[in-house]
């Protein structure tokens, strides 16, 4: 097979993060990896090329504010290093009918704008790039990678609201996101405790957005999020999961408006909402007020609920991987979620823990946890490449 390029774009509401991937037999090999944040004020790009710097943050200006100029000049700049001969997209929601990477033309693009009310924050961004590159190079293959994917496999139970029939026919029903991390994981853990990896595993995603995964045999059998990414744990500015009575409560009796609501669900909540502060969780640890306490109190207590709810649905747990932002990088919040969860098997390894060892428990411990970096781009460039090889 000739040389290949894979470009991989993952494209967020205020950010547009890349990667620039060669085709080998052994797999896709990151060459370029970079972003632009602050898309809609005051644009910077940055990019690494291999392992250097490709040099100093650039701030590309108001003449390259929005996300269509930053695509545009993403586009030249990723010409003048590489021929590109696919894209791979993250997108959020992939409904009923996307349950596996699809080429991208009209009507399937049509039908992924149609789930936008369902990924209200994410879905429009994913489009976004795709419509751009289809205008610019007509011809170029584009992939859609899910990140609902993956819970395909989930039990009918994990599936399904207790509502009326007419409802779950609409499509309303738990579908579970960042599926393409949770795949990357299963994929990973094979190299890394290649027993455990088919067994029964708690995959803890935490970041911004944030959920959980039980996974037995490599395949998803329940998650923690739902019909939106706003189920399931509180995250950096989003609620998680309520009582349906406080949206009733919040329109009724306080007179707020739908988009108010959905203000409050999806940008003012979370960590953000309950410590007053911040949705970093650095500037929360290193915070002294105890609102910020109670958000990562809060934030820890409902990760440990779900261990117990996810280790219900696959009859026991083998074992446990951290993931994601905070799940890789807070040592806090890994201490006192496995702290509180002794009567599971898990001994904390303290020195391991701190130093961001990739196992976190202690050789005794009766069942081991791990701290496993994700990397969706790279799964986005497996399900490429196989496209390119079957095409």
């Amino acid at each position: 097979m000739r040389q290949h390029n894979i470009a991989v774009i993952n494209a967020g509401s205020s950010s547009l993060k890349f990667s620039l991937f060669e085709v080998t037999p052994s797999g896709p090999v990151r060459r370029i990896r970079g972003q632009i944040a602050e898309i809609n004020t005051d644009p910077v790009f940055s990019a690494r090329i291999g392992t250097e710097p490709s040099g100093q943050d650039l701030k590309l200006g108001d003449a390259h504010s929005g996300h269509h100029r930053c695509l545009h000049f993403l586009l030249e700049w990723l010409g003048q290093h590489a021929q590109v001969h696919a894209a791979g997209h993250r997108i959020v929601h992939g409904g009923l009918d996307f349950c596996q990477p699809v080429v991208l033309d009209s009507s399937v693009i049509e039908r992924l704008e149609a789930l936008i009310p369902l990924a209200p924050l994410h879905q429009p961004y994913n489009l976004e790039p795709i419509r751009v590159l289809s205008k610019l190079y007509p011809g170029l293959i584009q992939v859609a990678c899910f990140d609902t994917a993956f819970h395909a496999t989930k039990r009918k139970e994990a599936r399904q609201f207790p509502l009326p029939t007419f409802l779950t026919q609409a499509g309303i029903r738990r579908y579970g996101f960042h599926g393409l991390s949770y795949e990357y994981i299963a994929m990973k853990l094979k190299e890394v405790d290649p027993a455990l990896a088919q067994g029964r595993v708690v995959v803890a995603h935490l970041g911004n957005g944030a959920s959980m995964c039980a996974i037995h045999h490599g395949l998803a059998v329940d998650s923690t999020m739902g019909l939106t990414a706003a189920d399931g744990l509180p995250m950096g500015t989003r609620s998680g999961s309520l009582d349906p009575g406080v949206l009733l409560f919040m329109v009724r009796e306080l007179n707020m408006s739908l988009d108010a609501v959905e203000d409050v669900l999806y940008r003012q909540s979370g960590l953000k909402g309950v410590s007053g502060l911040s949705h970093d969780m650095r500037l929360l640890e290193q915070s002294d007020r105890p609102e910020a306490k109670d958000a990562i109190d809060l934030f820890v207590y409902r990760i440990q609920q779900q261990f117990g709810a996810l280790g219900a649905s696959l009859g026991g747990i083998d074992g446990a991987v951290f993931t994601a932002g905070i799940g890789e990088n807070s040592s806090h919040v890994r201490s006192q979620t496995l702290q509180g969860l002794q009567w599971l098997g898990f001994e904390l390894d303290h020195d391991a823990n701190n130093r961001h060892a990739s196992r976190i428990t202690a050789a005794k411990s009766r069942i081991p946890a791990y701290v496993i970096p994700t990397d969706e781009d790279l799964m986005i460039a497996h399900h490429v490449q196989q496209i390119l090889i079957q095409g």
